[in-house]
């Protein structure tokens, strides 16, 4: 056993202990965005964009043992999923990415569940119906003739085009991957400043296609970097280059990522937004630093590469919960909305899941992520 598989048994160890308390306290039901006090409650249905996260970990866990009670643990949130898509409830949203990768595509892609994948393709369809011509862009959230949001996407949004890609992989059709390769592209040259941060949304004029101006939702200002959309451009945009070859994407990647190390703090784990650093008394952001993992690791290269290792590590020893039996959470230590003060200083289902996504990618060098 080398070195690495003794540091990360135990971790992997300690999230399934969590991942077989939650399956048997929330069955088919979800649980909420964030912990409160560093536990999760019970959400009420299968609304808001982070359910799958839930579903998600737990096919990890399939894919980490092998344990086929896993398997119909997950699967058996898939009808859930069928009937959200198939009803049209609380659906107009970009984050029909985050939402049916996870919970469908992966059940398809593992099992062969037809009903998993033709759910993902009417998931698919639907995001079609967000794209905002002649921007060429996929407005994040609401209604498409809400004032406030039309014209607007968000970095997060980078996350949500592999749902696109593996529609025309599947159906031959090349209209979602033409849409996703569109939006990133403009995501490429206006939400990425010229200094290597991003911004966290974007608006365009929705009649002209004209580049409007950056904004900020959950970060400190407009000006300021919000440390998980920094994250998500890491791995987004690395993801996107791999579905597309276009190595201007792959530039995109690494100037997020150097700029994302660059404002790291002593124990490798960032503030919620990159403007702050050691002594300001603010926040982490345990979830942005689990998501940059998995993004670095995407891009590879041993300096990416021991940089993951570094923050992992110190994911591992001082966010896990695994000493903490009171938390039905993987890791503490988060940020949702600070500006909003939701699910400050707590744990959140996406640092969950790609905090466990990395224990796979370092623990199972063979395994292929699902994005």
């Amino acid at each position: 056993m080398t070195a690495t598989d003794v540091r990360h048994s135990p971790a992997i160890a300690a999230a399934l202990r969590t991942i077989d308390e939650n399956i048997a306290a929330f069955g088919t039901g979800y649980p909420g965005d964030t912990t409160a006090g560093g536990r999760y409650a019970e959400r009420p249905g299968n609304i808001g964009w982070t359910t799958s996260f839930w579903p998600g970990m737990v096919w990890l866990a399939h894919e980490l043992t092998g344990e086929e009670s896993y398997a119909r643990a997950a699967a058996g949130h898939v009808p859930s999923f069928a009937d959200r898509i198939a009803t049209l409830s609380d659906v107009d949203t970009h984050d029909l990415g985050f939402l049916y990768t996870l919970s469908c595509v992966v059940p398809w892609r593992l099992a062969g569940d037809t009903v998993a994948r033709d759910a993902a393709l009417a998931a698919a369809d639907h995001l079609l119906t967000r794209v905002l011509e002649p921007a060429g862009i996929i407005q994040a959230w609401g209604d498409m003739t809400d004032p406030r949001q039309q014209g607007r996407t968000i970095i997060d949004s980078l996350m949500n085009t592999p749902l696109l890609f593996w529609a025309s992989e599947i159906t031959g059709d090349p209209r979602y991957a033409d849409i996703a390769r569109r939006h990133a592209t403009q995501l490429r040259d206006h939400i990425l400043r010229p200094d290597g941060t991003t911004f966290h949304t974007f608006y365009w004029d929705p009649a002209t296609g004209e580049p409007l101006r950056g904004e900020t939702e959950q970060g400190n200002s407009d000006e300021s970097c919000w440390a998980r959309g920094q994250a998500w451009g890491i791995y987004g945009f690395a993801l996107n280059h791999r579905h597309t070859g276009d190595p201007t994407l792959l530039d995109a990647a690494h100037r997020c990522a150097e700029r994302f190390l660059s404002r790291l703090p002593a124990d490798d784990v960032p503030y919620w937004d990159l403007v702050f650093s050691d002594g300001s008394g603010e926040e982490r952001d345990s979830s942005a630093a689990a998501i940059a993992v998995c993004g670095l690791l995407t891009l590879g290269g041993d300096r990416y590469r021991a940089a993951a290792g570094r923050i992992l590590a110190s994911l591992i020893d001082h966010y896990s919960t695994a000493a903490q039996p009171d938390s039905n959470a993987l890791i503490l230590h988060g940020v949702y909305d600070k500006p909003k003060g939701v699910g400050v200083d707590e744990g959140n289902l996406w640092g969950d899941y790609f905090y466990l996504e990395a224990l796979t990618r370092v623990t199972r060098p063979d395994w292929a992520d699902h994005w």
